[in-house]
């Protein structure tokens, strides 16, 4: 038997946000982060709504990139002490991803960040408080996903939290949240939505259900991403759609070591100044590890799948595979992204030599190996790799090398 979960309402198109009008409650704390939302002027509209609607209205504002653990328990305790019947997320992943996380600890004081990590493990939600995301980025889709990712800072982790019982109960897909994204923002978590997509494509866990949602995901997002990035915003609204697509099909089907390892490398070279974004991380690992599944053969049969929706052509499944990894990497081209650790400078762009050392990343390659292999993601990546296996195969993603093994 298997499961498939998304939000029980998914409100989309431009003006989507006045849906904060209709939701029943007396509390409702707003989660934000670093401030867009409220210099673009939507978080003084949706908490207009929320008071429009009867509700008292708190903020938690100031949620970083990669939100912490003394994030998560910092808004934890501002929720137990406000005890919102509604938790209303609205911004980037990393927003709604820490307010999953402190919607956990506010219905259980008690539980611990480690026990929160343990994979479908969650006990039962919505005693307290509902849900509702408002992305205003097009990549995570965590607006309609099981998963969220908080950063252990002290041990350079990042740990997916995965449990349908955080999927929220409402997602509002407003395409006009989007269109206020940043260009290098845009390439990221486009990127992060197609590998969302094909990974739930080629995911042991692929079922009936998802696969029409990923397939048209990449569809759109073959189409679209180029243009929103270079200011199409008709393209930026599809994208939006798009992004939501690869989400509603990835928390059903899970994904693959690309996350794996993107989890593990992201946070794992902080102390040399920056982190490798998660949506390039995946961009420059995506065409190494769909090589490395390759080798596996229903995966490569079902990246030819893909590759025939795409219209790559190739005469048989190795063509195909190839035309795939051709593609992605010309995709990164265009999106100003690197093929490397090696060459990914600390500001994300492609320069000479990138800010993680060899040495230092040699050094700490066992560490990150093993680490990605214990990830959330690796369970269900259609070619499980050894420990060595994982260490060469990060190798090959820092030096742009071929995939042989």
């Amino acid at each position: 038997m298997a499961r498939f979960t998304l939000p029980r309402d998914l409100y989309h198109g431009k003006g989507a946000l006045e849906t904060l009008k209709t939701l029943k409650g007396r509390r409702a704390m707003v989660c934000v982060g670093g401030g867009s939302m409220k210099r673009f002027g939507f978080l003084d509209r949706a908490v207009a709504y929320l008071k429009e609607a009867g509700m008292e209205v708190e903020l938690f504002e100031g949620i970083e990139a990669d939100p912490s653990v003394d994030t998560v328990m910092r808004g934890a305790e501002a929720m137990l002490k406000f005890q919102p019947d509604w938790i209303v997320a609205m911004g980037g992943g990393s927003p709604i991803d820490a307010a999953k996380a402190m919607w956990i600890k506010y219905e259980y004081p008690d539980i611990t960040f480690e026990d929160m990590c343990k994979v479908f493990g969650i006990p039962e939600l919505r005693k307290k408080a509902h849900f509702c995301a408002i992305p205003s980025t097009s990549g995570t889709a965590t607006e309609v996903t099981a998963f969220s990712i908080i950063t252990d800072y002290q041990k350079g982790i990042k740990y997916p939290i995965a449990d349908f019982e955080i999927t929220p109960d409402i997602a509002i897909v407003d395409p006009e949240l989007a269109e206020t994204m940043p260009k290098k923002l845009v390439a990221h978590t486009g990127m992060d939505a197609m590998t969302h997509a094909i990974e739930a494509y080629v995911s042991t866990a692929n079922c009936d259900f998802t696969d029409p949602l990923a397939i048209h995901a990449i569809e759109m997002i073959q189409k679209d991403l180029i243009p929103s990035y270079n200011g199409d915003m008709a393209a930026r609204d599809k994208m939006h759609n798009a992004q939501c697509l690869a989400g509603q099909a990835f928390s059903n089907a899970l994904l693959g070591i690309v996350h794996s390892m993107a989890h593990k490398t992201g946070a794992a070279f902080a102390d040399y100044g920056a982190h490798i974004i998660h949506g390039a991380a995946n961009a420059m690992y995506l065409p190494k590890v769909i090589a490395f599944n390759a080798k596996d053969p229903t995966a490569k049969k079902r990246y030819g799948v893909i590759a025939d929706y795409m219209h790559l052509g190739g005469k048989n499944d190795d063509e195909k595979v190839a035309l795939l990894i051709k593609f992605l990497r010309g995709m990164n081209d265009q999106l100003n992204i690197p093929h490397c650790i090696k060459h990914y400078g600390a500001d994300s762009y492609p320069c000479e030599q990138g800010f993680v050392p060899e040495d230092v990343f040699l050094s700490r390659l066992h560490d990150i190996a093993v680490n990605a292999i214990g990830d959330a993601c690796t369970g269900s990546n259609p070619r499980q790799p050894s420990v060595e296996e994982m260490e060469k195969l990060l190798k090959c993603c820092y030096y742009d090398t071929e995939v042989d093994f």
